[in-house]
């Protein structure tokens, strides 16, 4: 591939993040992007980085997984954070902008960059010959979507985000959980919240009585038509409302799971299953749902057990087009199959969620596109930094099915030696260690 023009697909957050790192390290760009000629469902404005929910960008503080995720950016010259520092309004220890002018810092910033070309078209395709970065979000119009499906062979692209909880294991109370399979079948995997009758019924009706997330018109449209999808990964909620001892024949079966501590089997029982091999997380098994995500916060810590849970990722039900990205893409946000190079992806897409993983991940594609089409040496970010474990979690996912994921210490690889000084402490340590690898690359590939 002799072109040194890099193609970007997409003026989100990741298309922007993406365009502007290969620009800066002097590959030719071309950013295509829809608006204004056609919107999605979920856009009205016509700039880039246009944020379509809150305008919070989470915490600032490093001992924060997505705090160290901003500065990690930061240090390696991220826009999207510039842009952020520009246009920040007060939040305490988050980072809030104003969304209008952080879209305008954005815009005019891409635009005006010597090396960044912008095309005002709907892309239906890519071009073949150049290296490229499609970062076309999770509202991917028809023609590019069904492109994606067809023609770079995914077969399929996940058009609903149904996923259960997960919690870190170490906010996990182990006096009143118990590690068994059921009727003790193999090792024991899973962890159990006991619940007696009491606990249960308190429980089922925080649950059915809980506040629901409000659907957006385009996910009740595709609801609709795809109602078994979602018959067939029910809500939690809608289950338990179907009859109070529903959840007893379901996800919260009580039969052969016995509390050796006490000798017998509960009233019901909440599994919950590990989420990467090291064990660092935990998923809810069976709790898809669509309740806000503070009332997954209030009616899940009701869970013996889970009355001090920490939550990774939040249950959530909702249209959230992504590619099944594990084998399919690499550490670098690269296409993998049937030998295909030079095809990279970036944003919500992949399997990353939320506004600054979205960018996080527009960094490593675009960083790594530049440096495919110039020639130059691929760069991977190690799994000690939050930008390469995300990276990784997208290339090779958990041990269950891949859903999308937010920031998250879990996911990081873990000190050799434990920190004194509780969770704060040790997500420090972990941070330190991450930001001195970054300055090492950043000094390394000046």
């Amino acid at each position: 591939m002799t072109d040194k023009r890099i193609t970007v697909y997409g003026a989100g957050l990741a298309g922007c993040e993406a365009a502007w790192q290969a620009a800066e390290r002097g590959a030719p760009v071309t950013l295509v992007e829809m608006k204004p000629h056609k919107h999605t469902p979920a856009h009205h404005a016509d700039g880039f980085a246009e944020l379509v929910c809150s305008n919070s960008l989470r915490s600032d503080v490093t001992s924060n997984a997505v705090g160290l995720l901003k500065e990690e950016m930061r240090r390696m010259g991220s826009l999207i954070m510039e842009a952020a520092e520009a246009t920040r309004v007060p939040a305490g220890s988050a980072l809030a902008v104003d969304r209008e002018k952080f879209s305008e810092y954005i815009t005019e910033k891409i635009k005006n960059h010597p090396n960044i070309e912008v095309v005002y078209a709907e892309a239906k395709e890519i071009d073949r010959e150049r290296v490229c970065v499609i970062a076309t979000g999770p509202l991917t119009s028809e023609p590019m979507a069904d492109y994606i499906a067809n023609e770079l062979g995914f077969g399929s692209l996940h058009f609903f985000d149904a996923a259960a909880p997960i919690v870190s294991a170490e906010s996990i109370n182990t006096d009143i959980a118990f590690f068994a399979s059921r009727y003790d079948k193999g090792d024991a995997d899973y962890i159990n919240c006991p619940m007696n009758e009491d606990q249960y019924n308190a429980f089922w009706e925080a649950l059915v009585s809980a506040e629901e997330a409000e659907l957006k018109e385009f996910d009740r449209d595709e609801q609709k038509k795809n109602i078994k999808v979602f018959e067939g990964c029910m809500p939690v909620e809608v289950m338990a409302r179907r009859g109070k001892d529903t959840l007893l024949f379901g996800p919260l079966k009580p039969v052969g799971l016995i509390d050796k501590r006490v000798g017998k089997e509960s009233h019901a029982v909440v599994q919950l299953r590990k989420e990467n091999k090291e064990g660092t997380m935990y998923n809810l098994v069976g709790f898809q749902t669509h309740l806000t995500f503070p009332e997954q916060r209030r009616v899940f810590r009701m869970i013996p057990g889970l009355e001090n849970a920490e939550f990774l990722r939040y249950g959530v039900m909702h249209r959230n087009t992504y590619l099944n990205s594990p084998g399919n893409l690499d550490e670098h946000y690269r296409l993998v199959r049937s030998g295909e190079r030079g095809v990279y992806f970036a944003g919500q897409m992949t399997g990353v969620e939320g506004y600054i993983e979205s960018a996080g991940s527009g960094m490593v594609a675009g960083i790594n596109a530049a440096y495919e089409a110039l020639g130059e040496e691929l760069l991977e970010f190690p799994k000690a930094t939050m930008l390469g474990a995300m990276a990784s979690y997208v290339a090779n996912g958990g041990v269950s099915a891949f859903a999308p994921m937010n920031a998250n210490f879990g996911i990081i690889d873990p000190l050799p030696t434990r920190v004194k000084g509780g969770k704060i402490a040790k997500n420090q340590a972990l941070a330190d260690r991450a930001l001195s690898i970054i300055d090492e690359i950043k000094e390394q590939r000046k």
